[in-house]
């Protein structure tokens, strides 16, 4: 299957944390899709799952991200899945959609950790943060090469949906507007 399986998606959602945001260039802009997909997931049933990076230093995660906090994993690890248990909370056969911050850090990392966990991994390019765009921009090649897909947040909740006659398509259409 080449599109993004509603069935088997799990969204993840990676350190969109206090005190990193204000240094995130075009942050408000990750935020904002990284939002939109939380809302969409939401509609369609689709799982979700939080990550923050050593929130005594870093704080928790912005107020504008509605964290589930019984699907919140706390780490140290810059690659999520280092952490005990943390792929137990991710199916063997998942299609995973990947937004957070830092792209060059804790995302590139845990995505290259779920490759090597021969998951299906999805990184929503523009759900995606860094300091510095060249930083974002060669994680986002890097991540790429090694076998994810760069989407966009439309592109996820477009196939999330798969067709303009399910009931909640209008309702999905106003998160993505």
């Amino acid at each position: 299957m080449l599109t993004i399986d509603p069935n088997r998606s799990l969204l993840l959602v990676v350190d969109f944390q206090s005190r990193l945001m204000p240094a995130i260039h075009e942050g408000g802009i990750a935020v904002r899709n990284t939002k939109r997909l939380i809302e969409a997931a939401k509609l369609l049933d689709i799982p979700r799952l939080f990550t923050e990076q050593n929130a005594k230093g870093l704080g928790p995660t912005v107020a504008e991200i509605p964290v589930e906090q019984n699907r919140l994993v706390h780490k140290q690890f810059f690659d999520a899945c280092r952490e005990d248990g943390f792929l137990d909370h991710i199916s063997a056969n998942a299609h995973v959609i990947v937004a957070g911050c830092e792209s060059h850090v804790c995302v590139q990392q845990t995505v290259l950790g779920l490759l090597r966990a021969s998951r299906k991994v999805y990184v929503s390019r523009d759900a995606l943060g860094s300091r510095n765009p060249e930083d974002k921009e060669t994680a986002i090649r890097r991540m790429e090469r090694h076998g994810a897909e760069i989407v966009t947040t439309e592109m996820v909740v477009f196939e999330w949906l798969q067709t303009a006659d399910d009931p909640r398509f209008r309702t999905a259409i106003q998160i993505i507007k």
